[in-house]
């Protein structure tokens, strides 16, 4: 994509699109940002731009005029780059832009957004960009569930075997602005969600699908929508590219023919033609690997694993036969399996107070998340759920937390549907509803659980929904709470 002299729009001051921008300027694009926020809002982004372009030396008026005309709520002008912030941004998408860069998580077929394209606008996003200009091979992970934790593992295994790695996408850093940077012999570790799927047309050497859930319904116009997203993890790849499947998932397998490059599987319940299972009885079951033109290796016992939890082992799986394929040695594999006890915010073990553990699994902001979680931790437990509502269902979530949750604390915009979801199952089976309590925050949460655990429960925070109502991430939410069960575990140690 020659950008030198071109009109380009970024919509979006995020950090991904912030790397975009500096990228851009570095090219002599023509940049227009677009945002909803106001100036004051965008104050602290507004102000990395305007450093970017003072490093750079773009001149004033270089590739726009310095003095724009003013628009409400646009900030202080920054030479060389225009903006246009606050309500309606995007009508500007009609001023005859020839490259457009959405934010990943906006919707891709707005009625502004489609007349561009009808004008003639390449409508694109950092990740695509990102895939048609990067010289190494680049692996790239999605699914609906486990994708940082495989990714990170990934990752990993390949430093360990001695290549220089950058990580990046939907984790780390973002990497647009230092695409010029990578080496052709250093390896590239991508997470990639849905939304910065949607409008690639190319797919990396390796790309794994780790399985098929529903989510992101509140943006995504279809669950079609969504799976056709995630196709394009391995849609564009060539002969001499491997498409990485969940074997045990029915949707995942069943795009396996969808697949113009080499197809891996991985799964529990092997073997596979190619790919990573487990093999062994109880108490020797050991992850094996096997790769296109190799016999079958053994990696690690089960055991040997610090992540808990079933999901984890397939997350450990794929991440086998991801890194092998980008060349990572079976001891190195084995050597993270052993020593990575997870990333923060997935199953993490804050502290145990009194006989009571405290887990800290805020990235579950999906119910099939929170069921994962509920199978993974020890006891009886008391879940704090709820958030922004996504619209998904939560009925399989009710249905794991009877006989299993002794109580749910609630909060947030999702309260009364997870309670009504509850209450329908219990209806259903005539099992008894755990005991539903509602809060205000997060700080009540923590309080409410504190008083109800016995010695033996499990305190799991596990929101099965976003965190947008009450939260800017769930970073921010899983953050919180083990900030507050930590000073529970002060007060205990006094």
């Amino acid at each position: 994509m020659h950008l030198e002299g071109k009109k380009v729009a970024v919509v979006g001051l995020g950090v991904s699109n912030l790397a975009l921008v500096r990228f851009l300027l570095r090219q002599r694009a023509r940049v227009t940002i677009l945002d909803r926020k106001t100036g004051e809002e965008l104050a602290g982004p507004l102000e990395q731009v305007r450093r970017a372009v003072a490093s750079l030396g773009v001149p004033a008026g270089g590739m726009h005029e310095a003095g724009c005309p003013p628009v409400p709520g646009a900030a202080e002008p920054i030479p060389g780059v225009r903006t246009v912030l606050g309500a309606g941004y995007l009508d500007a998408l009609s001023e005859g832009f020839d490259v457009i860069f959405l934010t990943p998580g906006m919707p891709k077929h707005l009625p502004q957004v489609e007349e561009a394209r009808r004008r003639g606008a390449v409508v694109s996003g950092e990740i695509p960009l990102f895939l048609e200009l990067c010289p190494a091979p680049v692996v790239g992970i999605t699914g609906s569930a486990g994708k940082t934790t495989t990714t990170t593992l990934v990752a990993r295994m390949l430093e360990a075997s001695g290549y220089r790695v950058y990580l990046g996408g939907n984790i780390g850093v973002p990497l647009i602005d230092r695409v010029h940077e990578i080496p052709p012999d250093a390896r590239v570790v991508l997470e990639l969600s849905s939304f910065q799927l949607e409008l690639t047309g190319r797919s990396p050497h390796v790309g794994v699908l780790l399985n098929l859930l529903p989510d992101h319904m509140d943006v995504h116009s279809s669950w079609e929508e969504y799976v056709e997203a995630k196709r394009r993890v391995f849609l564009f790849q060539g002969p001499g590219d491997y498409a990485v499947l969940n074997g045990e998932d029915e949707s995942v397998v069943a795009m396996a023919r969808d697949a113009p490059g080499q197809v891996l599987y991985f799964g529990e319940r092997g073997p596979f033609p190619q790919g990573a299972w487990v093999e062994g009885s109880t108490g020797r079951r050991e992850l094996v690997v096997r790769l296109p033109g190799d016999r079958v290796r053994p990696v690690a016992p089960v055991h040997s694993l610090r992540l808990v939890g079933s999901h984890n082992l397939r997350n450990a799986l794929a991440a086998v036969t991801a890194a092998g394929l980008m060349g990572a040695s079976c001891d190195a594999m084995a050597q993270v399996l052993s020593s990575f006890a997870g990333v923060p915010h997935r199953l993490e073990r804050v502290a145990e107070v009194g006989g009571v553990l405290y887990v800290n699994d805020s990235i579950a902001t999906t119910p099939d998340r929170a069921r994962a979680a509920l199978a993974a931790v020890p006891g009886p437990v008391i879940l704090i759920a709820g958030g922004y509502d996504k619209k998904l269902d939560f009925r399989g979530l009710a249905r794991a937390m009877l006989g299993r949750v002794r109580h749910l604390i609630l909060m947030g915009a999702t309260a009364a549907r997870i309670r009504a979801a509850v209450e329908e199952v219990s209806g259903e089976s005539g099992e008894p509803a755990p005991q539903v309590h509602q809060v205000a925050g997060m700080a009540e949460a923590v309080e409410l659980a504190r008083s109800l655990a016995r010695p033996g429960d499990t305190v799991l925070l596990s929101p099965a929904c976003a965190s947008f109502d009450m939260f800017r991430n769930y970073e921010e939410r899983g953050a919180l709470f083990a900030e507050l069960v930590r000073r529970l575990a002060g007060e205990g140690a006094a």
